[in-house]
């Protein structure tokens, strides 16, 4: 309220400046002398009204009422920008639904697809601990079979200088 006030004072002294009026000058009242009274009131019963004091006066509400009137358009026009975007926000949460929903679906397959192969899994598993097994099974007897085909040469030779 404060402000408006200030506004409708401030509105009333660049009126007061205004080029567009008929004189820059404030011309006295016929009977009460200068137009800038101390009193609150321009309207006494069955005396004229000053006629540069109701032209300011109107000039006065017309500036106060353009003022009200942009910053209710300017009020109006925000709450527009905001349903706007309230609007656009909702259409890219619904679409971010969507993707999520369809990721979800696709995460659910592939869960049952990865229970379905787990025993197959299991098996691989098995198999990988088994051939490891076989594996080192495989150097032992590499190596079992290198000694005992070095002893087959020793004794070959031991045969076959005892022969001749």
């Amino acid at each position: 309220m404060k402000s408006l006030i200030y506004s409708s004072y401030f509105i009333f002294i660049m009126s007061k400046n205004d080029n567009n009026s008929p004189t820059n000058e404030i011309t006295d009242s016929p009977k009460k002398g200068p137009t800038l009274s101390t009193s609150t009131s321009s309207f006494e019963p069955l005396d004229p009204h000053d006629p540069n004091l109701s032209r300011l006066a109107n000039t006065l509400f017309e500036k106060t009422s353009e003022y009200l009137l942009m910053e209710l358009n300017s009020t109006q026009e925000d709450y527009e920008l905001l349903a706007q975007m309230n609007s656009i926000t909702a259409t890219k949460y619904n679409d971010m639904k969507q993707i999520a929903a369809k990721i979800t679906k696709q995460v659910n397959e592939l869960n049952s697809k990865y229970n379905k192969l787990l025993p197959v899994l299991d098996v691989i598993t098995q198999l990988q601990s088994n051939i490891s097994k076989l594996e080192e099974a495989a150097y032992k007897l590499d190596t079992y079979t290198k000694k005992l085909e070095e002893r087959y040469k020793i004794l070959e030779k031991r045969y076959s200088a005892s022969i001749s």
